[in-house]
């Protein structure tokens, strides 16, 4: 079949008369747009880098980044005439078959999004939850790592932590320490309260405000229990509880004061 080169061109100029303002018009288009979205990131990572956790400041400025650049793309194609009804239907039936696949994690990322935004505890910040209780040391987009008082390193699903409670031990900056002492019913009472007051003004890890409580909070059949509530700083919590505990029974000891079967 012999070539006929007059055909070729006059087919060849009008698709040029036609589509050619639409590619130049496309590809000033797609330039301009891409130029914009580059002065937006830029605006919007100074404006996040003030009040913004730094791992959500990054995913938010990669996700307007990266989703504006498909809707440019998506409307160039559109200019240009490209038909977007397969593509459109191989990008549902992706994201509905991703979806199912990965429901747990878009679960723990919608959590983690959520804790960085409103959140309810910090880095540095001891919590407890899932039965366990340590300091807090990392707080990412899926997970949180909580780093425990035996020095072991937890990984917890941000979707747990937001589905379940969690108790933040150090938000308020002190806690309230409760001893329980149990004496025989021989035993003076206003002698122990008075060795067991002079056995917490002689520490200075004991907060003054508020002021501590001693009293006989439970009654026995062959004992009473005396309670003790002071408040201390939330870091170093069990620190001062064995110390405390440590201090009372040797100045009870020192005064006389039996416990139960000595």
């Amino acid at each position: 079949m012999k070539w006929d080169w007059k055909i070729f061109y006059s087919k060849a100029s009008d698709w040029l008369v036609t589509m050619g303002p639409r590619i130049l018009a496309a590809i000033a288009i797609l330039i301009l747009g891409f130029w914009l979205i580059r002065l937006l990131n830029r605006f919007l990572k100074k404006r996040l880098s003030r009040n913004f956790n730094p791992s959500l400041r990054y995913f938010l400025q990669n996700l307007i980044a990266l989703t504006l650049q498909i809707l440019l793309i998506l409307f160039v194609m559109q200019i240009v005439g490209i038909q977007l009804t397969f593509f459109t239907a191989i990008v549902a039936g992706f994201s509905v078959a991703a979806g199912l696949a990965l429901s747990g994690t878009l679960q723990n990322f919608v959590s983690g999004i959520l804790i960085l935004v409103l959140r309810p505890y910090r880095v540095g910040e001891n919590i407890s939850t899932q039965g366990q209780e340590g300091t807090v040391t990392s707080i990412q987009l899926f997970f949180t790592t909580v780093l425990t008082f035996d020095n072991k390193t937890i990984i917890i699903p941000n979707g747990q932590l937001s589905n379940n409670v969690v108790i933040n031990l150090s938000r308020e900056g002190k806690r309230r320490l409760d001893i329980e002492l149990r004496f025989a019913y021989g035993a003076d009472i206003a002698e122990i309260k008075k060795v067991i007051l002079a056995s917490i003004q002689s520490s200075k890890d004991i907060l003054p405000e508020p002021v501590a409580r001693i009293g006989v909070s439970k009654l026995e059949a062959d004992r009473f229990v005396i309670t003790v509530n002071v408040w201390v700083n939330a870091h170093g919590f069990y620190d001062l509880l064995m110390v405390l505990n440590e201090k009372m029974v040797t100045d009870l000891k020192n005064a006389g004061i039996k416990f139960p079967g000595m």
